[in-house]
């Protein structure tokens, strides 16, 4: 089984996708006999009952929707499944800091032909790979104060176009947003801040290609003094 887990994820790694989860669950929480076994070995142990609690939940969404959750830690460390399905703990989308609103926010769309899935050259970020890394991890920082209360992190998974002269357009969150202004705000700084990428390659022609790229954003712990 573990030899096809990573066969499948280096397939999904050649073709460019660099966020990979990968859930592995103790039982099925389908099957009442696993379940009853599972809930003996953890009766005595509420940490561990509590940790198996949030896994029911994970399972469950994915039986549900058959795509993976957004998982989001709170302060206390514990994990929280978004939006996982008839369970009282379900996790509640907190208050989050104000944004102000923008009216009208016209993000940067193009209409692409000659969209390609198969390339001799992916797009080069300026400065190679540990560059675009330093870029989405300063992002993430700046998105910090636009995370949920009580939520220290978030995964965020986006999509867009590196068009064949190289300008990243047509943002998308499709994973882990968190609401609607929060989305506009991410695109928008990333429309004002990425810098334009050198572009795809197909017989030797520049050609547009779409990326999917994951951004962290997480709160720091305190430091104890």
């Amino acid at each position: 089984m573990i030899e096809e887990v990573y066969i499948i994820t280096a397939h999904a790694k050649n073709q460019g996708q660099d966020f990979i989860p990968v859930h592995i669950f103790p039982i099925r929480f389908n099957v009442k006999r696993s379940v009853d076994y599972l809930g003996k070995l953890t009766k005595d142990d509420e940490q561990l009952k509590d940790f198996a609690s949030h896994l029911e939940d994970a399972f469950n969404y994915f039986e549900k929707h058959k795509q993976l959750p957004i998982i989001t830690v709170s302060d206390k460390g514990e994990y929280y499944v978004n939006d996982a399905p008839d369970k009282k703990t379900m996790y509640a989308v907190a208050e989050t800091r104000p944004i102000p609103k923008k009216k009208n926010v016209q993000h940067r769309t193009r209409t692409i032909t000659g969209l390609v899935e198969s390339v001799h050259q992916w797009p080069k970020y300026p400065g190679g790979g540990e560059e675009f890394l330093k870029y989405l991890d300063k992002l993430g920082k700046e998105m910090r104060e636009y995370l949920p209360k009580g939520t220290r992190k978030a995964f965020v998974q986006l999509e867009f176009i590196v068009d064949k002269d190289g300008v990243p357009v047509n943002f998308k969150v499709i994973r882990g947003g968190v609401n609607e202004d929060f989305n506009d705000e991410l695109i928008s700084k990333l429309e004002a801040t990425m810098a334009t990428w050198e572009p795809a390659m197909l017989n030797d022609k520049p050609v547009p290609k779409k990326m999917v790229q994951t951004v962290t954003i997480e709160i720091p712990e305190p430091m104890e003094m």
